[in-house]
Protein backbone atom coordinates (compact mmCIF):
# COMPACT_ATOMS: atom_id res chain seq x y z
CA UNK A 1 0.00 0.00 0.00
CA UNK A 2 2.82 2.42 0.86
CA UNK A 3 4.63 1.64 -2.40
CA UNK A 4 1.44 2.34 -4.34
CA UNK A 5 1.00 5.67 -2.53
CA UNK A 6 4.60 6.57 -3.35
CA UNK A 7 4.07 5.76 -7.02
CA UNK A 8 0.82 7.75 -7.13
CA UNK A 9 2.67 10.84 -5.85
CA UNK A 10 5.34 10.32 -8.50
CA UNK A 11 2.67 9.86 -11.17
CA UNK A 12 1.05 13.14 -10.09
CA UNK A 13 4.37 14.84 -10.83
CA UNK A 14 4.32 13.76 -14.49
CA UNK A 15 1.83 16.36 -15.80
CA UNK A 16 3.51 19.02 -13.68
CA UNK A 17 6.87 18.18 -15.20
CA UNK A 18 5.35 18.36 -18.69
CA UNK A 19 3.90 21.78 -17.84
CA UNK A 20 7.27 22.99 -16.54
CA UNK A 21 8.96 21.81 -19.74
CA UNK A 22 6.41 23.58 -21.92
CA UNK A 23 6.51 26.83 -19.96
CA UNK A 24 10.30 26.84 -19.86
CA UNK A 25 10.39 26.25 -23.61
CA UNK A 26 7.90 29.00 -24.39
CA UNK A 27 8.69 31.60 -21.72
CA UNK A 28 12.10 30.60 -20.31
CA UNK A 29 10.57 30.76 -16.81
CA UNK A 30 10.18 28.08 -14.13
CA UNK A 31 7.98 29.20 -11.27
CA UNK A 32 8.88 28.66 -7.63
CA UNK A 33 5.34 27.38 -6.98
CA UNK A 34 5.77 24.50 -9.42
CA UNK A 35 9.22 23.62 -8.08
CA UNK A 36 7.88 23.64 -4.52
CA UNK A 37 4.98 21.41 -5.54
CA UNK A 38 7.44 18.95 -7.10
CA UNK A 39 9.48 19.05 -3.89
CA UNK A 40 6.38 18.25 -1.82
CA UNK A 41 5.42 15.36 -4.12
CA UNK A 42 8.97 14.03 -3.98
CA UNK A 43 9.23 14.34 -0.21
CA UNK A 44 5.87 12.62 0.22
CA UNK A 45 6.92 9.80 -2.07
CA UNK A 46 10.22 9.37 -0.24
CA UNK A 47 8.40 9.44 3.09
CA UNK A 48 6.25 6.47 2.06
CA UNK A 49 9.29 4.54 0.82
CA UNK A 50 11.22 5.30 4.01
CA UNK A 51 8.38 3.99 6.16
CA UNK A 52 8.03 0.92 3.94
CA UNK A 53 11.69 -0.10 4.10
CA UNK A 54 12.25 1.14 7.65
CA UNK A 55 15.24 3.28 6.68
CA UNK A 56 15.75 6.96 5.99
CA UNK A 57 18.79 6.30 3.80
CA UNK A 58 17.03 7.21 0.53
CA UNK A 59 15.71 10.45 2.05
CA UNK A 60 19.19 11.38 3.28
CA UNK A 61 20.83 10.49 -0.02
CA UNK A 62 18.27 12.58 -1.90
CA UNK A 63 18.79 15.55 0.42
CA UNK A 64 22.56 15.32 0.03
CA UNK A 65 22.30 14.98 -3.77
CA UNK A 66 19.92 17.96 -3.94
CA UNK A 67 22.30 20.09 -1.87
CA UNK A 68 25.30 19.07 -4.00
CA UNK A 69 23.43 19.85 -7.22
CA UNK A 70 22.30 23.23 -5.91
CA UNK A 71 25.82 24.17 -4.76
CA UNK A 72 27.38 22.90 -7.99
CA UNK A 73 24.98 24.82 -10.23
CA UNK A 74 24.76 28.02 -8.19
CA UNK A 75 28.02 29.47 -9.63
CA UNK A 76 26.68 28.88 -13.14
CA UNK A 77 23.60 30.91 -12.21
CA UNK A 78 25.84 33.64 -10.78
CA UNK A 79 27.72 33.71 -14.10
CA UNK A 80 24.36 33.86 -15.98
CA UNK A 81 24.97 30.53 -17.71
CA UNK A 82 21.77 28.91 -16.37
CA UNK A 83 18.59 30.35 -14.93
CA UNK A 84 17.64 30.29 -11.26
CA UNK A 85 14.63 28.11 -12.07
CA UNK A 86 16.87 25.53 -13.70
CA UNK A 87 19.10 25.41 -10.61
CA UNK A 88 16.13 24.99 -8.27
CA UNK A 89 14.51 22.38 -10.53
CA UNK A 90 17.73 20.34 -10.63
CA UNK A 91 18.06 20.53 -6.84
CA UNK A 92 14.55 19.05 -6.47
CA UNK A 93 15.07 16.15 -8.89
CA UNK A 94 16.81 13.82 -6.38
CA UNK A 95 13.76 14.09 -4.12
CA UNK A 96 11.44 13.25 -6.98
CA UNK A 97 13.45 10.37 -8.46
CA UNK A 98 14.80 9.06 -5.15
CA UNK A 99 18.35 7.97 -4.49
CA UNK A 100 17.85 4.74 -6.44
CA UNK A 101 16.74 6.63 -9.54
CA UNK A 102 19.62 9.11 -9.65
CA UNK A 103 21.79 7.02 -11.98
CA UNK A 104 18.98 6.52 -14.50
CA UNK A 105 18.01 10.20 -14.24
CA UNK A 106 21.63 11.29 -14.77
CA UNK A 107 22.05 9.18 -17.89
CA UNK A 108 18.74 10.34 -19.34
CA UNK A 109 19.57 13.96 -18.51
CA UNK A 110 22.84 13.63 -20.38
CA UNK A 111 21.05 12.24 -23.45
CA UNK A 112 18.29 14.88 -23.40
CA UNK A 113 20.71 17.76 -22.73
CA UNK A 114 22.90 16.71 -25.65
CA UNK A 115 19.83 16.38 -27.88
CA UNK A 116 18.65 19.85 -26.81
CA UNK A 117 22.05 21.38 -27.50
CA UNK A 118 22.19 19.65 -30.88
CA UNK A 119 18.74 20.95 -31.85
CA UNK A 120 19.48 24.50 -30.67
CA UNK A 121 22.78 24.58 -32.56
CA UNK A 122 21.42 22.82 -35.68
CA UNK A 123 17.80 23.93 -36.10
CA UNK A 124 17.79 22.75 -39.71
CA UNK A 125 17.42 19.22 -38.34
CA UNK A 126 13.86 20.11 -37.36
CA UNK A 127 11.00 19.51 -39.79
CA UNK A 128 8.70 22.48 -39.22
CA UNK A 129 9.67 25.97 -40.37
CA UNK A 130 8.03 27.88 -37.52
CA UNK A 131 9.60 25.64 -34.90
CA UNK A 132 12.96 25.97 -36.62
CA UNK A 133 12.60 29.77 -36.60
CA UNK A 134 11.79 29.74 -32.88
CA UNK A 135 14.83 27.63 -32.02
CA UNK A 136 17.02 29.92 -34.14
CA UNK A 137 15.63 32.83 -32.10
CA UNK A 138 16.59 31.01 -28.89
CA UNK A 139 20.08 30.41 -30.28
CA UNK A 140 20.54 34.09 -31.16
CA UNK A 141 19.47 35.09 -27.65
CA UNK A 142 21.89 32.55 -26.19
CA UNK A 143 19.06 30.95 -24.20
CA UNK A 144 18.64 27.21 -23.84
CA UNK A 145 15.54 26.07 -21.96
CA UNK A 146 17.37 23.60 -19.71
CA UNK A 147 14.12 22.82 -17.86
CA UNK A 148 13.01 20.83 -20.91
CA UNK A 149 15.73 18.13 -20.73
CA UNK A 150 15.52 18.10 -16.92
CA UNK A 151 11.77 17.50 -17.07
CA UNK A 152 12.05 14.96 -19.89
CA UNK A 153 14.68 12.98 -17.97
CA UNK A 154 12.55 13.06 -14.82
CA UNK A 155 9.42 11.96 -16.70
CA UNK A 156 11.25 9.02 -18.26
CA UNK A 157 12.87 8.06 -14.94
CA UNK A 158 9.54 8.09 -13.11
CA UNK A 159 7.87 6.15 -15.93
CA UNK A 160 10.66 3.59 -15.71
CA UNK A 161 10.25 3.34 -11.91
CA UNK A 162 6.49 2.86 -12.24
CA UNK A 163 6.91 0.22 -14.97
CA UNK A 164 9.63 -1.56 -13.01
CA UNK A 165 7.47 -1.69 -9.87
CA UNK A 166 4.67 -3.31 -11.87
CA UNK A 167 6.92 -6.16 -12.98
CA UNK A 168 8.38 -6.84 -9.53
Amino acid sequence: MLLAASLVLKALALPLLARIAWLDFTTQKISNREVLLLLCLGLGSLQFVSILVGSWWDMGLSALAGLVLFLALFPFWALRKVGAGDVKLMAVMPFLTGGGGLAVFSLLLLVFALATALIVKNPLLLPEGAFRFYVQHLDRKGVVPFGVPISAAAICTIAFQIAYSQTH
